[in-house]
């Protein structure tokens, strides 16, 4: 026991009135609904180093003893206040990951990062309890410190009440009194440890937060927070036994919400300079490109796969306008392509790269697994239901990264859709009613059904890929840009990657000789360097470096569109919107829509994070000009002929063969009163409609009604 615990009030009550009496002052003129003053640790480490130390050894006694002597000092001054002390902002060597507190860390202070998961209904918890004792009606109050029992009163005191005893052999019984019995609020908060700091293979851990007061309602499902916690244990009950286990259970002193993102990654003044000079180089949308899994070797649109990726980390600008609507700055990206050409390398690099990433498969991937899940409140909210974060919401503000795209669920499918485009997800489950922000990048990769992906035609578009991945096509116009990866034979690129695969497989460290700490870690080596050197001799930038410069980008940069810009992008998409119904003068409903206003916005977020890549605070005529060559890239190389086909997966040349198919059917029944496959399909031909879509428009109208077949392909309508 320290000595400070006994002469705490007297440190308390100077360092109240000489260095919170402004704050004393606040908290009498009762302004806010809870008395509660907040004390950094670094004033009462200036104030008083020993006694600060203290605080941090034996926090209950010293910061009720606090509490106490606040309430009292308020009582000399007139008011009858119940007031709370809250110790925050801890020194970095208290700070413990949730999986390491354990014996020794019982009854300290302590603080560790952690993620919100799930939160129960508030519970008031009676913390002064007031007694009357049946026999004589004298009161005993009690200060109730553990919420586990209620303490009672053993015995009226004999001084002031009748002596008497309680219990079977006592002649007497305590009733409790409510109205006179002070409450405070309680609720039970479940919390996880941040994914950086799991060790690989491991769960991460989990504990339950006991909080009071002020701090109830403050917390929400998938928000990072610091917490300083007191730890404290519970004897395990078995067959109403206890046992020699216990439990920890956190009591929360105070906790540090990370208001500004990125705020695990620190950089230091040199950094600052270092990502200065590195953003003024002329080359650095190429060096970027390289730095982009620089294992992963590049051929054709590898190329543009990566420099999409690059501008991916860095996003657009998010703003909330004046009504109240929000536009997204996340640029999502989603990747197609045959079996074995790196995209779950591609994926994975982005997850662990991007601060706050998330890495999670398609396939194994619960119901709650990507967006939220309704489970029974462990709190013993009587089998209530909780939200339960997912993926998206966790992680918030940083990049998920989704494998096995075509793999998830039909109804986690169906709230990707707002949570891709809104950013939130308003989720009815169990009772439950929430709101859930999920303000991240989401970056997909997805399989063909049937194993590869067929050869498409030279006109065919990216979206007749699309339908083969089996996802519905509306998922298609959320992503910005849609990628097409073939696995394709060409002998000089075959041979170069096939050397870069063997140059880099062999340049690895052994994983068992590094878990025996025989090798240092290659990640090691480039510690604290900004540019790597990929195995072809090319210069790239370091991961660690590369990630400081993608934060200070994001934390403090958010450009505008100049006019020039603006103008350009314009031009693009009223040209696009013209290009439409140039060749025939008159246009039909199955017409093409070229270009969405979604593809506009998508546009805009690329152009701005080209700018927010090169640290410029206006987006200029050059970043939009980059941000078109993309967009273009992949449409030209998607070959997408109109919009509209994003949203519904038909193809306008689908759509128009129909409707040339039945106009020559209705020709030719018209002249002859019947219609034959042979001149069907002679006058398709001259109106660039090939026999495939010929039959398969055929099979539909036949299969509708519409048609009938008289005799062996000659066909007539319905009547």
């Amino acid at each position: 026991m320290t000595m400070a615990a006994h002469d705490s009030s007297a440190r308390w009550r100077t360092f109240f009135t000489e260095a919170k009496e402004s704050e004393i002052v606040l908290l009498l003129s009762k302004q806010s609904e809870n008395a509660v003053l907040d004390i950094t640790f670094h004033e009462l480490q200036a104030f008083d180093p020993e006694f600060a130390e203290d605080v941090l050894k034996d926090p209950r006694k010293i910061i009720n003893n606090g509490r106490t002597t606040l309430t009292e000092i308020c009582r000399e001054r007139g008011e009858d206040l119940d007031c709370l002390i809250r110790v925050g902002e801890l020194p970095k060597d208290s700070r413990r990951d949730l999986r390491d507190m354990g014996s020794r860390d019982i009854e300290m202070l302590r603080s560790a990062e952690v993620i919100c998961t799930k939160i129960s209904e508030i519970k008031p918890r009676i913390h002064r309890a007031v007694f009357q004792c049946e026999n004589c009606g004298h009161t005993v109050e009690m200060i109730q410190e553990n919420e586990r029992e209620l303490k009672e009163p053993l015995k009226c005191p004999d001084e002031t009440g009748c002596g008497e005893s309680a219990g079977r052999s006592g002649g007497t019984r305590f009733n409790l009194v409510m109205n006179v019995s002070r409450m405070v609020n309680n609720q039970w908060i479940e919390v996880q440890e941040v994914p950086e700091n799991v060790p690989s293979g491991a769960q991460p851990s989990r504990g339950q937060v006991l909080v009071e007061g002020d701090l109830v309602n403050k917390h929400l499902p998938g928000q990072r927070v610091v917490i300083n916690v007191i730890p404290v244990v519970h004897s395990e009950v078995k067959r109403n036994k206890k046992t020699p286990m216990f439990d920890i259970i956190y009591h929360l002193v105070s906790s540090e919400h990370e208001s500004t993102p990125f705020t695990e990654i620190k950089i230091s003044d040199e950094d600052r300079q270092a990502i200065i000079d590195v953003g003024a180089r002329h080359d650095l949308l190429q060096l970027m490109q390289r730095s982009i899994a620089p294992s992963v070797y590049a051929t054709g649109v590898v190329h543009f796969v990566k420099r999409s990726l690059a501008l991916q980390l860095f996003g657009g600008v998010s703003r909330v306008n004046k009504d109240a609507t929000r536009s997204r700055g996340d640029i999502h990206i989603l990747l197609m392509g045959d079996p074995g050409v790196a995209k779950s390398q591609l994926l994975n690099y982005m997850s662990k790269l991007s601060p706050r990433g998330m890495f999670a498969t398609g396939g194994g991937v619960s119901g709650a697994g990507l967006t939220a899940a309704a489970v029974r409140d462990e709190f013993g909210g009587g089998g209530r239901f909780a939200l339960e974060a997912g993926v998206l919401p966790l992680s918030d503000r940083g990049m998920a990264a989704i494998d096995e795209f075509d793999k998830i669920s039909p109804e986690d499918r169906a709230t990707m859709h707002p949570a891709m485009e809104q950013q939130r997800l308003d989720v009815s489950k169990g009772g439950v009613k929430a709101t859930l922000n999920t303000r991240c990048a989401v970056l997909a990769a997805a399989n063909p059904k049937e194993g590869r992906f067929t050869k498409r035609g030279a006109n065919e578009s990216v979206m007749h890929s699309f339908n083969e991945t089996g996802l519905p096509p509306p998922l298609a116009s959320r992503f910005d840009i849609i990628w097409m990866l073939r696995d394709e034979v060409r002998v000089d690129d075959d041979e170069r990657i096939a050397r870069h695969i063997l140059e880099v497989r062999t340049q690895g460290v052994s994983e068992t000789k590094l878990d025996e700490a025989l090798e240092f870690d290659l990640k090691e080596a480039e510690e604290g360097e900004i540019f790597g050197t990929g195995v072809d001799g090319s210069e790239h930038l370091t991961l660690e470096f590369l990630r400081k410069y993608i934060a200070y980008a994001k934390r403090n940069i958010n450009p505008d569109l100049s006019d020039d810009a603006k103008a350009l992008i314009l031009e693009y998409y009223t040209n696009e919107r013209q290009s439409f119904g140039r060749d025939q003068q008159q246009y039909t409903e199955a017409d093409v829509i070229p270009i969405t206003p979604r593809a506009l916005e998508a546009l805009i977020r690329l152009t701005e994070a080209h700018a927010r890549m090169h640290l410029r605070e206006v987006a200029s005529a050059d970043d939009a000009k980059m941000a078109l060559a993309i967009f273009r890239h992949w449409r030209e190389e998607a070959g997408i002929e109109d919009e509209s086909e994003l949203a519904s997966g038909v193809s306008v040349s689908q759509r128009n063969a129909g409707n040339a198919v039945r106009s020559i059917i209705r020709d030719l029944c018209s002249d002859k009163g019947v219609a034959e496959l042979t001149e069907i399909l002679n006058r398709s031909e001259t109106r660039g409609v090939n026999e495939y879509q010929v039959e398969e428009v055929l099979s539909r109208m036949l299969q509708g009604g519409e048609l009938f077949e008289i005799s062996h392909e000659r066909y007539s309508f319905a009547r």
